[in-house]
């Protein structure tokens, strides 16, 4: 039997009462102490076969206050012994012989400069660079970090910025989970921002309604106040920067709140330079979703370049008192959402390479709308990405581009960017067995029309088209139809649509599609056609009326366009044979008005529908 603990004498009371008080005036006391630990777990694996380093970069210029109050944020955080270097950037004021206040700006820095190296930073090496020019915050920003390799991380906080104790840890296990983990890497994601997302830089986009549960999702813009920074994009993004600059092209985007900061302060502010880079490129930045408006940084948005007096506070710090959050589980990459400038879900990864697969896309689809299957495999990626600007001005959502496999760059480039892609050889395969064909029109065309098929068993009109056109309305061919018939083909355009109904989807079954495929190679014949022209040959073959509508009064040929001539308002789409040179199609697009992306290949504006 155990014998009963000694009881404690009088004496062993007052030890225990005065450790007590020493205990409480040390958490009290001034906040440079080392805080306790908060309620997150300390230990976190490093990553196998990797050590990456944590820089954080602080720009500052002549806000004392601001820059206490960051520093010991920063300082007050839950590191968990690990190396973090801090490297302070200080802006110089301006220096102009006109200058009266000469000697009070250079006591002011002297001040600052005094704080900052008396400031004690226990968690790796400090760094001070006091610049001897005025550079800006375009200038801090670029200039604070050029990666060494591809496992150098910078943390990067402006100094009216306040941290949150758990912000590191935080990062850390995102670092871990979202650039180490294979399953959840994305080469397009940039870095992360910790700041309350709130802001939606495209005019006249969507409200930010996040529910309680998206805890994580993806946004394509970057956040100023306290971003993580990716090597890789950073590097790619600076490349980009010098090649814009040193041409004289500036990073102008219509449509975008952005834009309009840039024409009023331009090379004093650095963000719409990255904006720009981020929307030719179709990077995506992660962002966190707390309740009750708290966030992992608070921007206190004092009086500087940004703000002509001080706003305050725009969120709650996440404190150790937050226990109500889970700062510790990451959702895989593929459960979280993504959303593009206006606020709009993106959904990338959208390739079909099997025939029953097809339904997958279709769900994602607006109801009640066209279904747009365009042909790529004649026409040039720029015209492509033409075209894709275009379906954005138009909100024009109902499209599936058929790629065949040596279209490798788009293959790649479509699908990330939210562009749902069928892939022509595979799902020909899967219709046939594995059948291959050696002329790729007869695979495009019987993939074609079993997609068909199953769009009109989703209830969908369907509109067949080339990226040798470009559409001016949301359905020209179905526009002017004279709903006599269930099918179309456009006299001039040479395009083919087909209206829902039951006896279109009674005509377009099984057995139609199989005879469509067995005689393909017989009605492409040796010179190939339209999709529209296979079709034709097919119903007088099989006596079915086919509605043959005469656009040639909406359409406008490309070829025979004069230097002169405009758009007008009849017209329909634009169309042009897959023969005609791209650099000759370029021009005639550009004296059209027509020709909409920029030196990048991407859109000239952003455009936003709301949802």
């Amino acid at each position: 039997m155990a014998l009963p603990p000694p009881q404690p004498k009088k004496h062993h009371f007052t030890l225990l009462y005065l450790l007590l008080i020493l205990i409480t005036l040390l958490l009290f006391s001034h906040y440079t102490l080392t805080p306790p630990s908060p309620p997150l777990p300390t230990q976190i694996l490093s990553p196998q076969n990797h050590t990456f380093t944590f820089t954080i970069k602080l720009l500052a210029y002549n806000r004392l206050h601001s820059l206490t109050r960051c520093l010991h944020s920063l300082s007050s955080a839950n590191y968990a012994n690990d190396t973090v270097h801090l490297h302070i950037y200080i802006d110089h004021f301006p220096n102009s012989s006109f200058s009266t206040d000469v000697g009070q700006k250079l006591e002011s820095f002297k001040e600052i400069l005094g704080f900052v190296d008396g400031f004690e930073w226990l968690h790796g090496v400090k760094v001070v660079h006091y610049r001897t020019v005025n550079v800006g915050l375009q200038g801090q920003w670029l200039e604070a970090w050029w990666p060494v390799n591809d496992h150098d991380f910078v943390f990067v906080v402006e100094d009216d910025l306040e941290v949150s104790p758990h912000y590191y840890l935080f990062l850390k296990k995102l670092i871990l989970f979202y650039y180490y983990d294979d399953n959840n890497f994305s080469p397009w994601v940039f870095g992360a921002s910790l700041q309350r997302p709130r802001f939606v830089p495209g005019k006249h986009g969507n409200k930010m309604n996040l529910d309680s549960e998206s805890k994580l999702f993806l946004y394509q813009l970057v956040g100023t106040w306290g971003q993580l920074l990716f090597p890789r994009p950073w590097k790619e993004f600076r490349l980009w920067y010098d090649d814009h600059k040193a041409r004289g092209i500036k990073p102008f985007l219509e449509g975008m709140v952005t834009n309009g900061w840039y024409k009023k302060m331009g090379e004093r502010i650095w963000t719409p330079w990255f904006i720009k880079f981020i929307h030719s490129h179709g990077y995506f930045n992660i962002y966190t979703n707390f309740p009750h408006e708290r966030a992992l940084t608070v921007s206190h948005r004092d009086a500087g370049v940004n703000y002509g007096k001080t706003a305050g506070p725009d969120s709650q710090l996440l404190d150790r008192n937050s226990r109500d959050i889970d700062l510790v589980t990451m959702n895989p990459l593929s459960n979280i959402q993504w959303y593009d400038f206006c606020f709009r879900k993106v959904l990338p990864g959208r390739v079909i390479k099997v025939l029953d697969d097809v339904g997958s896309i279709l769900h994602t689809m607006e109801l009640q709308k066209p279904i747009l299957l365009v042909s790529v495999s004649q026409a040039s990626e720029k015209a492509i990405n033409n075209l894709i600007c275009h379906f954005e001005r138009l909100n024009i959502r109902n499209y599936i581009f058929i790629v065949p496999q040596r279209k490798s760059d788009l293959l790649r480039d479509l699908p990330r960017r939210g562009h749902p892609v069928i892939v022509t050889e595979s799902v020909f395969d899967s219709i046939t067995g594995g059948k291959n064909s050696h002329h790729e029109l007869i695979s495009e065309t019987v993939v074609q029309a079993y997609v068909i098929k199953k769009c009109l068993e989703s209830w969908f009109d369907t509109w067949v088209i080339s990226g040798n056109m470009l559409p001016l309305t949301n359905n020209p061919l179905l526009d002017i139809g004279d709903r006599t018939s269930d099918f179309y083909v456009g006299k001039g355009s040479r395009h083919f649509a087909v209206r829902i109904s039951s006896s279109s989807r009674n005509i377009w079954g099984d057995v139609f599609v199989q005879r469509l495929a067995d005689m393909t190679e017989s009605l492409v014949g040796r010179d190939g056609g339209s999709f529209g022209d296979v079709v034709e040959k097919f119903f007088d073959n099989i006596g079915i009326r086919l509605n043959i509508v005469d656009d040639t009064g909406v359409s406008l040929k490309l070829e025979t366009t004069d230097m002169n001539q405009s758009v007008s308002t009849n017209t329909k789409m634009i169309t042009w044979s897959p023969s005609t040179d791209a650099d000759i199609v370029r021009g005639r697009l550009q004296q059209l008005g027509m020709w909409i992306i920029d030196v990048d290949s991407s859109c000239k504006a952003v455009v936003c529908h709301q949802s």
